[in-house]
């Protein structure tokens, strides 16, 4: 496995969305070559310096001859904006996609299988968080070196809401039974979520790694 201050090659799916355009460009800045699945129509959203496969991120056979030589596959696929009433695309885009990364990733080699999951356990969202559970369980199954970053919700352009919420987190962090549960699932920024996964991918991991809501709040990068 490559050193942490090696370049990487970086295999990533979901490069065009929130968090995918951000941690593109800021892993492009720091050396490291990116190969990032796009529909086509969606090239325009992705950093010039990337290099573009063109496929479906449900349909292993549309990419998986392009994963290879990366030795990290990033997998930033998911439903925008989830709630309770997108369950069967929980099912049918977050799940689907991973079934078809896990054996693309396994085929090419990759050394390192970096996976945006959800908070867990929550008392909400118990959809999203079933099937994301489900998700990390095909990860591990598959004998992958993996990280999983957990998120609870990540505040940024379109995202802000929560914003109002920032006093009950207070609050509930203070209260001894309810602090560990608030900090599980605070919140994290667009800046903090990307630094973390820079790191994650620079350090990777040995057997599975969990990055939980406190380590991406406070992870720092060179």
């Amino acid at each position: 496995m490559p050193s942490s201050n090696s370049p990487r090659i970086i295999f990533l799916s979901g490069g065009t969305g929130y968090i995918g355009r951000q941690l593109s460009a800021l892993l492009l800045e720091r050396g490291h070559q990116v190969r990032a699945l796009a529909r086509a129509g969606s090239e325009s959203k992705l950093p010039k310096s990337c290099s573009i496969v063109l496929g479906n991120a449900l349909a292993q056979t549309s990419f998986m001859h392009a994963v290879p030589p990366a030795d990290t596959y990033v997998h930033l696929i998911g439903v925008s904006h989830p709630n309770p009433s997108k369950a069967e695309q929980f099912r049918t885009i977050d799940l689907a996609s991973v079934q078809a990364a896990v054996p693309a990733a396994v085929a090419a080699g990759v050394q390192h299988f970096v996976y945006v999951s959800v908070a867990q356990p929550a008392p909400t969202m118990r959809a999203y968080v079933q099937v994301r559970t489900e998700c990390e369980a095909l990860i591990r199954s598959a004998g992958l070196n993996a990280t999983f970053v957990r998120p609870w919700y990540v505040l940024g352009p379109g995202h802000r809401w929560p914003y109002v919420l920032v006093p009950m987190y207070w609050l509930f962090e203070k209260i001894p039974a309810t602090r560990a549960t608030a900090q599980r699932l605070g919140l994290v920024t667009l800046q903090q979520m990307v630094r973390a996964l820079v790191w994650a991918i620079e350090n990777p991991a040995h057997s599975v790694r969990i990055v939980e809501v406190p380590q991406i709040r406070s992870t720092r990068i060179d």
